[in-house]
Formats: C-alpha cells, structure tokens, sequence
C-alpha cells in the first residue's frame, strides 16, 4: 500500500520548503491535506509528483510548488473570504480553508459536484463550492479580500476583478504564448496594480482565453 503520508512529507521537503516557502499555515495546511483523493483514481502513484495535473473536465491541479508561492505571496489570514477560480476537484480549496476564514471554489458541471462531497470528505466544513462559469466567479458571496485562479489566464474578465473588496488581493498566472507570470494585483481606488512576483506557467482556463482577431 502507497504511503501517502511520508509522500506529503516529502512534497513539502522537497518542492515547498526549497521554494523558500516557510510560514506554518501553508506547510501545515499541504502536510495536513490528503492531495491524492483530489485527484482521478488514475492519478493517485502521482499525486505528489512534482508536475500539473489533469483532474477531469478540462481542468488542471496546480503543482505543489506554484501553488505555495502563490500562497506565500498572498499571506492569507485566517479572517479573509477567499474566492478560488477553477479549483478542479477541491485540493486548493481545502489548502485554503486551513489558512481562511472561509473559501467560496468556483468549478464547472461534475467538477462542482464531486469538489463538494471531496472536500466535505477531508472536514472542509468553510469551504464551499459554487457552481458556474469561471469567468463569472461569484459574486453574491463577495466581495472577496483575496481571489485566485487555478491556472493561466491571457484575459482577465472585469466580472472577476469587480469581487475584489477595495484592498485586497488577487493572484494569476499570465500566460504569453508558453511562457507566464505569476502576477500579485492590489486594488485601491477602484483600480488594480500589478508587480511580478515569479515565472510560471499553466494551462490557460476556460474562458480566460484571449479574444483572437480577425483580419481581412
């Protein structure tokens, strides 16, 4: 039998801790969340590989490694609402409700469905799963002091942007071409600035594709 617990371990040994990822509520939270159920039976042997993820519908798991600088940039606190775009089967989402007061996940169709019975699975009793399009997130839970999005992103919907409370936090991953950024927006007055915090790169999300131009 697969030793899933020493393999968390090793994932935060490994990919987390060497990323200069140090404070406790994210380590705690990745060592304390079983990774494997989130992920189609399929892909349980690699769960705590250190690569995305396919989960389904389209959709893909962040690696480990992304998703704790992600987190780290963002210092989550444990009075914030946090809205979670394309969080596949649940994983960040039941990260998050470790760090957060409460995490609302926005998911697509099936995705949505088994997301909540996952994370009702693991105690994930503050985090809830919203049903819809991405690009839509959920407004009538909002605003949000922070919002992420699971994956890339060419266009940034102002649907979204429009949830962020005024001084709070979003983080995306850009996407140019096969190259992308991991970028850190704060909203005051309305707009949102932006600075880089590190290169990634992830499969673009549905709908946040860019509109393609046409030309006669």
């Amino acid at each position: 039998m697969t030793d899933f617990a020493a393999r968390r371990v090793m994932m935060v040994d490994t990919q987390v801790r060497p990323s200069d990822v140090t404070k406790f509520p994210i380590i705690d939270a990745m060592l304390d969340v079983p990774r494997e159920i989130f992920v189609p039976d399929a892909q349980r042997e690699a769960a705590y590989a250190d690569e995305i993820l396919p989960v389904g519908g389209g959709r893909m798991m962040l690696d480990a490694r992304t998703l704790a600088k992600m987190l780290d940039v963002l210092n989550i606190t444990n009075d914030e609402l946090v809205l979670d775009i394309g969080g596949g089967l649940g994983y960040s989402g039941a990260v998050l409700a470790q760090m957060a007061q409460a995490v609302i996940l926005v998911e697509e169709d099936e995705l949505a469905d088994e997301a909540q019975e996952l994370l009702a699975q693991t105690g994930a009793d503050n985090a809830v799963v919203h049903k819809g399009a991405l690009t839509a997130g959920a407004a009538e839970h909002g605003p949000y002091d922070v919002i992420l999005l699971q994956g890339g992103v060419e266009d940034l919907p102002a649907a979204v942007t429009d949830q962020l409370k005024e001084g709070g936090r979003i983080a995306c991953i850009f996407m140019s071409g096969n190259l992308g950024e991991l970028r850190v927006g704060h909203k005051a007055g309305g707009d949102i600035s932006w600075r880089l915090a590190f290169n990634a790169a992830a499969p673009v999300l549905n709908g946040f594709e860019k509109a393609h131009e046409f030309a006669l």
